[in-house]
């Protein structure tokens, strides 16, 4: 069952507020930031991100890639499709961050740090996606990726 528009936005911010709300306080709290960076600056600029994820990647990213996938004879991306599209994502966040982010410019708003956050949070929300989602939710396959 290949998942709906719907069910790719709800599966997105599911994994996002599950993994992505912890990995994003984590990688805050220890990750590398700029020396004269705040505890705060570090925070706002990692939620940022996170929010940029969630709310451009449901209103502009699922739509287009949806549309996309409707001119594939199965309708659905080959596996790695679906890593790869981290690089256009990443491309606008780090764009968004750099240019309508929080105001003024926090410290922590750096390459270094939104690469520490984004590369591994992509990366387990692809995995979780691809695996675990599977077989905690067997039946999410049959509702088009709908999770409720």
């Amino acid at each position: 069952m290949v998942p709906t528009l719907s069910g790719r936005i709800q599966t997105r911010l599911f994994l996002l507020a599950v993994i992505g709300i912890p990995w994003t306080a984590l990688i805050s709290l220890i990750g590398p930031h700029p020396s004269d960076a705040s505890l705060g600056s570090v925070f706002e600029t990692t939620y940022w991100v996170l929010a940029e994820v969630a709310i451009v990647g449901s209103i502009f990213w699922e739509p287009l890639y949806h549309l996309a996938m409707q001119f594939r004879w199965e309708k659905d991306w080959p596996i790695m499709f679906s890593l790869l599209q981290a690089i256009p994502e990443g491309i606008l966040a780090y764009i968004l961050l750099r240019t309508i982010g929080p105001a003024p410019k926090p410290a922590a708003a750096t390459l270094a740090t939104f690469l520490t956050q984004f590369i591994p949070l992509w990366i387990m929300v692809w995995l979780a996606a691809i695996g675990p989602m599977r077989v905690i939710v067997p039946r999410w396959r049959y509702r088009g990726g709908r999770i409720v």
